[in-house]
This record gives structure tokens, C-alpha cells and sequence, in this order.
């Protein structure tokens, strides 16, 4: 059976460098009747087991460690027997918001993590965070890009652990290279694809944020 992806959207916090600001983000759960994985445990555990329902969670993977992708997580792996999954880089972001409990497994670019139909390639893309990653399934046609790349451009490499030339290079080298009909589903806002992207790499390097 194909997985399906459905989207979750949570409210709560995103705190770094002594501000926090109100945010919405995906929660995206990809499976199928019986199984699942997480990405992006955001604000609400009970939300998220809610939309699991009576399905097994094989994973949480996290995109990168910003604590309004990550808060939920050690509660909804707790609660459901879930391993959490996080690129190393990003532990050092990760011990800000859970500095008692570490991730269980480590991501590695290349890698793939395989659940209910679903394939995904993690792709190491830093800029936003040092560990940022992207899971792309050439099966499903998606690529969950996290806080790398939105509807419009690349994600905010204003704060601590960011650096824009590093988040350009992942998206040219790692993203624009994929098919363009390749649909982006973002850790927040509405998705877009690699296609409607890819003409405004110029626009966002002159920009320069």
C-alpha cells in the first residue's frame, strides 16, 4: 500500500537568541493503515497522537533541532514507544530545549528511513540550522523541506547556528536539483514545488537573507 501524507498544523512558540515569537507549524505524518512516521513533533503531542490514531509510530524525525520543531518530541516518543531521529550537527540546538534527553538515532545524509510504503532519503541540507536535513521519496513525489526552503525562498538565516551562503548552496546543490514537479512541503505556511522555485535562486542571492 502507497503511504499517504497528511498535514497537522500546531500552534505554540519559537524561541532563539533571547526572543520568542507565535508560530504555526507542520506536523506532516506519512503512512498507511497500520503504520506511521513523524515529522516534526511541534507543540502538541495529543494533537499529533490524535491524528496517529490506533496506527503503530515506527519514527519521529526531526528536520533540525529549533525547539518549535522539537518540542513534543521525548513526550510523543514516551507516549508511543516512537524513536526520535536528528542529525548530529543540530545537537547543540537540540540540548536548548531537551537537555536531559537525547535524540535515540543520528541521520545521516544519504541515508534512507523506510515506513508504511514511505522512502525517505535524507539529504543533509545546513543554513537554517548545522543539521538541517530535508526527506525526499521520489515515490511519493515530495520532498519535507522543513524550515530550508518555503513558498518564495529559503528559510531565515538571521539567528544563531544560520548562515545564508550555506542555505543557498544546500538548496542549489540538494533541492533545485530534483525534479521540478517535485512538491515542497514546508514546516509552515503551504507548500509549493521545486519547479516554481528554482527561477528565483538569482532573486533570493541578490536579496541576501
Amino acid at each position: 500500500m502507497t503511504a499517504r501524507i497528511d498535514r497537522l498544523v500546531t500552534s505554540g512558540t519559537f524561541s532563539l537568541d533571547g526572543g520568542t515569537w507565535e508560530v504555526d507549524n507542520n506536523v506532516w505524518i506519512v503512512g498507511d493503515d497500520h503504520e506511521a512516521l513523524v515529522i516534526d513533533a511541534a507543540h502538541d503531542a495529543d494533537a499529533i497522537a490524535a491524528a496517529v490514531g490506533d496506527r503503530r509510530l515506527r519514527a519521529i524525525v526531526c528536520t533540525h533541532a529549533h525547539n518549535d520543531h522539537i518540542d513534543a518530541a521525548p513526550a510523543l516518543a514516551e507516549r508511543t514507544g516512537a524513536a526520535i531521529w536528528l542529525h548530529p550537527d543540530d545537537l547543540p540546538l537540540w540540548k536548548m530545549t531537551h537537555p536531559g534527553r537525547l535524540p535515540d538515532h543520528w541521520l545521516a545524509d544519504g541515508q534512507v528511513i523506510e515506513a508504511a510504503g514511505a522512502d525517505l532519503s535524507v539529504l543533509h541540507t545546513p543554513g537554517h540550522a548545522p543539521g538541517a536535513v530535508c526527506l525526499y521519496d521520489p515515490g511519493l513525489g515530495t520532498v519535507f523541506t522543513g524550515d530550508t526552503l518555503f513558498q518564495g525562498g529559503p528559510g531565515a538565516t538571521g539567528r544563531s547556528y544560520s548562515h545564508f551562503p550555506t542555505i543557498i548552496e544546500s538548496i542549489r546543490d540538494r533541492l533545485l536539483t530534483l525534479p521540478p514537479e517535485t512538491v515542497v512541503r514546508t514546516g509552515h505556511g503551504e507548500s509549493t514545488t521545486i519547479g516554481a522555485e528554482a527561477p528565483h535562486l538569482q532573486e533570493w542571492i541578490a536579496r541576501g537573507h
